[in-house]
């Protein structure tokens, strides 16, 4: 409902909830302002749409000869979207910018393609620098514009915080139908990113690490004063503007990033077609502290051109800002109830599990469970960034552990936002008494000494898994820089296994094209005995539910029913056997081969009649060298998403990284480490 409203985040947000419930999201603009378009390539990029389901009918150079005012122009805007419908489960379409000479009759448009396309309407209020009683004229209009049957919900974005309340009392004033969300002013959200300064400005990155390009501009400045007193102006995030041959001003905003005395320099604008001396680029990339050398990018134009076209740019949510997308979508999900608002446009949920559905799922059960978790290896980049995603997601609380100058140092010069995130030194906790003591009390049977268990305690594995044992945590992540047997050991040693559960063992989450499946146990247990194997399969079912995954379990084998014998056959036989005394409620197969299992051809041939053959949900692999192998294979050949290993099990949730985890790939662990804290928790009713 005008320009600068900021629907960019409400589509990001729509095909967010989405993603959740159908499998073939479609994403249509009818007009783009100019190709390439920003919100097309973001939800291309993000949701991996094929360009069967996203799309637009013409772009505003066109419109003048072919517009929707006519008919040519209509038949036009509705064949486009007759494409992309017949492709998608559901779509989401976004309408005009309202730039430039047209834009006083954008909101008619946007109604009349609304109209003819059949589409409800999710109106977005610009609710930037106004009252409360000026946002309350403008959700009138447009309601008067577009009819209350057409309109699904009102979105009043970019609201003054000061305002949040009174504008509440206003709507509780007037006679809406409509449910009304209003979403506060985010700065950082309007914030260019450096990269997006380099390609507005058309500026050269003529030195510096390409990677400190993602970080936010918070404020742009031009360094006219003497090095002294330019310091007084620095703050987190500044952008300095100076010509190339300061060659003071490019060393002090370099010193910036390695002293923790001022702020960091984001990066320099060197104006004036000037490039530093390569000696002074010798020098700051000489002293730059774990490869954040300060980016200097060079224009053309002189100092106050420069300043006034740096400051003009405005930060819009991008593909490749993955800063961004987080901080939007998790401001969106904090201010819009995304029940009501699925129920007012009425998604139905799809019965074929995609891994985008999983993957986006995951964050919305993890924050329902309120989880805190901690990160025992604060010194490592990756879990920096997997925890500042995390907290732009509000998808659970965080505490690190590591020498906390060096942690707070390290996450300012990647450029990230981590102030609400505790980090806790063992070394010189106060906490380290106490857990030498506890220690002492759960191992002193074992000769452990006063001493050795504090000394003990100071190792980040120990005292993290004590902290979740003493329940100042929820539950612990490691394992990007330490082994399997440092992260699972202090967690076998006193936090233990479950009533009735005789070993911990983990299972992977399989990502396929059209399915989710587990797959155990692939990490722990080198060659578990036929107890051990059930067990793994009663834990993996249970696991399985956990994540909303119906438990057929296939007991696996080179062999399929009675045609085979030996001792691994006949260890699977009995394994099965077990599960079926033990939990008569499961369905589970076996001995079973693994085609058997997944292919319903193969089922009818080799188990004609079985209720897990041809659709097994649960794979149980008789060893682990059979199991890690396989899921593997799995992953590469199939190109699916191993997602784990996830520890079951224990007592209180404790999840094991590979060394090799990506950010993504510890971002989907502490979500699935804040489910099973869910699942733990007692009902509260």
């Amino acid at each position: 409902m005008g320009p600068a409203s900021g629907k960019s985040i409400v589509a990001l947000g729509l095909v967010e909830l989405l993603s959740r419930r159908v499998s073939r999201v479609g994403f249509y603009r009818p007009i783009v302002q100019a190709l390439p378009d920003n919100d097309l390539d973001l939800i291309r990029s993000r949701y991996e749409v094929p360009d069967e389901r996203i799309g637009h009918a013409f772009t505003a150079a066109e419109r003048t000869d072919v517009g929707p005012a006519n008919r040519a122009g209509m038949d036009r805007i509705v064949e486009r979207f007759k494409q992309i419908e017949a492709a998608s489960d559901f779509v989401v379409v976004e309408g005009t910018d309202f730039t430039g000479a047209s834009s006083p009759i954008e909101l008619e448009v946007n109604a009349r393609i609304a109209e003819h396309l059949g589409l409800s309407i999710v109106a977005v209020v610009d609710g930037h620098h106004c009252s409360a009683a000026e946002i309350i004229e403008r959700i009138v209009i447009g309601r008067d514009s577009f009819g209350d049957d057409a309109i699904a919900a009102i979105i009043v974005n970019r609201v003054e915080p000061s305002e949040l309340e009174p504008l509440d009392d206003a709507l509780a004033g007037i006679d809406l139908d409509d449910p009304v969300w209003a979403i506060p002013e985010e700065p950082a959200l309007r914030q260019p990113s450096l990269d997006q300064l380099r390609v507005a400005l058309d500026a050269e990155l003529v030195a510096g690490d390409p990677d400190g390009l993602s970080r936010p501009v918070g404020a742009i400045k031009v360094a006219a004063m003497s090095v002294p007193n330019l310091l007084d102006h620095v703050h987190d995030s500044t952008v300095l503007i100076t010509s190339g041959d300061r060659a003071d001003v490019i060393i002090a905003a370099a010193t910036t990033r390695a002293s923790s005395a001022y702020p960091g320099v984001a990066g320099v604008l060197l104006s004036g077609g000037l490039r530093p001396d390569p000696r002074v680029v010798a020098l700051i990339s000489a002293m730059s502290s774990g490869g954040t050398t300060v980016p200097l990018l060079a224009v053309d134009t002189d100092t106050y051109d420069t300043a006034i076209a740096a400051n003009a740019v405005e930060g819009a949510i991008t593909a490749g800002d993955q800063r961004k997308i987080d901080l939007a979508l998790g401001h969106f999900e904090a201010h819009v109830d995304l029940h009501a608002l699925e129920h007012r446009i009425e998604i139905g949920r799809s019965d074929v599990m995609t891994p985008v559905m999983f993957q986006y799922e995951l964050v919305e059960r993890a924050r329902a469970a309120c989880a805190h978790i901690v990160l025992p290896e604060g010194a490592d980049d990756r879990i920096l960034r997997a925890a500042a995603r995390i907290r732009r997601r509000q998808v659970c609380d965080l505490t690190l552990l590591g020498n906390a100058d060096a942690v707070r140092k390290r996450a300012t010069e990647l450029g990230l936002v981590l102030d609400d995130v505790p980090v806790i030194d063992p070394l010189d906790s106060e906490l380290l008494d106490r857990f030498g003591q506890r220690y002492f009390e759960l191992r002193g049977h074992k000769g452990i000494t006063l001493d050795r268990a504090r000394d003990i305690m100071t190792d980040v594995s120990y005292f993290g898994t004590m902290m979740v044992y003493e329940g100042l945590v929820d539950a612990m992540v490691s394992g990007a820089m330490h082994t399997t047997a440092h992260t699972i050991r202090p967690s076998l040693e006193f936090i233990k296994t479950k009533p009735g559960t005789s070993i911990v063992s983990s299972v992977f989450l399989m990502l396929l094209s059209d399915r989710v499946l587990v797959y155990g146990d692939c990490a722990v247990n080198p060659d578990p005995n036929a107890e051990q194997l059930a067990d793994i399969a009663t834990s993996s079912a249970d696991t399985a539910v956990m994540f909303g995954i119906e438990p057929r379990i296939a007991m696996l084998s080179y062999s399929t029913g009675a045609s085979g014998t030996g001792a691994d056959v006949d260890k699977v036989r009995a394994a099965t056997e077990l599960v079926r005394e033990l939990r008569p409620d499961l369905k589970v197969e076996g001995p079973i081969q693994y085609d058997a299992a997944i292919d319903l051809d193969v089922a009818r041939s080799k188990l004609p009649g079985s209720t897990v053959a041809g659709s097994a949900t649960v794979f149980v692999f008789p060893d682990l060298n059979t199991g890690n192998n396989t899921y593997k294979a799995v992953q590469r050949s199939a190109d699916a998403v191993a997602v784990g290993p996830v520890l079951q099990g224990l007592n209180k949730p404790v999840n094991d990284l590979s060394r090799g985890a990506t950010v993504t790939d510890i971002v989907n662990t502490i979500a699935i480490t804040a489910i099973q804290v869910g699942a733990d928790c007692p009902d509260p009713a």
